[in-house]
């Protein structure tokens, strides 16, 4: 099939990469001319594993083409999918407006000889917003054009982007028109995945009430980790036994310094904002939030009190993206922290395997040293915390990290060091949920 992505960003360009690997013909379409020049020479904006050689081999095959011109697209593409920014408003709700002008500029480029054309909200969005992209492209298209509108949710994870389109657990399909229902399945058609067929506004409500359902398990076991550092259990344990339930499972039970990212944050805001919109306040949602934001003071206060006083003191911080596996600060709790720690006077020395100039850009007017090697970053450092759970944090060298401290003291603030490892090397090793240890005198 021929299909349309408006929007090059994580989704927009994932999703269309994918959908040219399993066939089809892609247009991608970005207002943005340099980062689409950018694109067709091959360079790709953003990390991703796996995406950049899916590209490559897909434009060289023909099937995944960039372009400039919504009109191109329109003319070309029996299917075109929205995958346009979101952003959070203040007061929580959605910006809606780039959804709003792509809707009209997709109807500015309608034609009637074009034939039928189905128009598809990748983005996530409230609901209802589906009826008012609809509403638009038929106020403002030329008389005679057929469009239905599909709500179709990615349910992507950043740094797992390509498997989680590949290889999806489930594809949702949200649209009250079987032509519309029967075009969309044609395209999910390469897909071994189970598809479930809703109506518009069900599958719009699917994907913010799944983002904050997840981060709810995320907040719920850094809430219980907290009970655990009191009673001197282990959070790890803990999760392990809830997890064995069928019914709960051991996904997203981890403890550490709370959730980040673009989804999560923005899309509980926004479903808290939608539930108070419609007269059904989530306050669950709410608490959701307040304990996620008090898990890093929490930990910044158990810093605090094995250092005394954070000014002049040299921290070394273990990772800058908000999740392994990306290169994206956006809402990075290792960001936070690091902002935390220069307001109060600390040397801040960070590493990130990714995400050293995204992280760079966010944090001009931070006194923060950005270095390319894990190791330099430790030296001479007086504390070493662990914010991104990358994997080479796991399997670090911690007899040449203590060696390169001033003081053998970590903060796994992602519970993926081996506690016994961290004192065998002469560290006195505090996570998350867990009791401290301290190496043999």
């Amino acid at each position: 099939m021929n299909l349309a992505i408006i929007g090059t960003g994580y989704v927009g360009l994932t999703t269309g990469t994918c959908f040219a690997e399993v066939g089809h013909n892609v247009i991608c379409v970005d207002n943005n001319a340099a980062k689409v020049e950018s694109l067709r020479r091959g360079q790709i904006p953003i990390y991703e594993p796996d995406l950049e050689d899916l590209i490559l081999s897909n434009v060289s095959a023909g099937r995944l083409s960039f372009t400039t011109s919504m009109a191109e697209a329109v003319a070309a593409c029996d299917i075109i999918f929205i995958a346009v920014p979101t952003p959070p408003n203040e007061d929580g709700s959605v910006d809606l407006s780039y959804m709003e002008a792509v809707s009209h500029e997709i109807a500015d480029c309608l034609r009637p000889e074009y034939g039928y054309r189905v128009v598809v909200d990748k983005s996530t969005v409230p609901v209802s917003t589906g009826t008012k992209v609809s509403q638009v492209i038929y106020r403002y298209a030329y008389e005679g054009v057929e469009v239905d509108v599909v709500s179709n949710p990615e349910f992507l994870r950043e740094g797992s982007a390509v498997a989680d389109l590949l290889h999806p657990d489930r594809i949702v399909i949200g649209a009250d028109s079987q032509r519309a229902m029967d075009m969309m399945k044609r395209v999910y058609q390469p897909f071994n995945a189970p598809i479930l067929e809703v109506d518009l506004h069900s599958a719009e409500l699917i994907k913010h009430a799944a983002n904050s359902f997840l981060a709810l398990k995320i907040s719920y076991i850094n809430a219980v980790s907290a009970v655990c550092e009191k009673a001197g259990a282990d959070v790890e344990l803990v999760a392990q036994g809830i997890g064995m339930d069928k019914r709960i499972s051991r996904n997203f039970l981890n403890a550490g310094l709370g959730y980040g990212g673009s989804c999560f944050p923005k899309d509980v805001k926004g479903f808290i904002n939608i539930s108070e919109q419609l007269g059904t306040p989530m306050e669950i949602l709410r608490e959701v939030e307040r304990i996620n934001a008090s898990q890093l003071e929490r930990f910044l206060n158990r810093v605090r009190e094995k250092l005394w006083v954070l000014r002049n003191k040299k921290v070394a911080v273990w990772g800058l993206a908000f999740k392994q596996n990306t290169d994206d600060v956006r809402e990075s709790v290792a960001i936070k922290l690091i902002r935390r720690l220069c307001d109060e006077g600390a040397h801040v020395t960070a590493y990130d395997p990714k995400a050293s100039e995204t992280a760079a850009a966010v944090l001009k007017g931070y006194k923060v040293d950005i270095v390319d090697d894990m190791y330099d970053c430790v030296a001479d450092a007086e504390v070493l915390i662990v914010a991104t759970e990358w994997k080479q944090f796991a399997v670090a060298d911690l007899v040449r990290v203590r060696e390169l401290m001033k003081l053998p003291i970590l903060f796994d603030g992602r519970n993926i060091i081996h506690g016994e490892n961290a004192i065998h090397a002469g560290f006195e090793y505090h996570s998350v949920g867990r009791r401290s240890l301290y190496p043999q005198a």
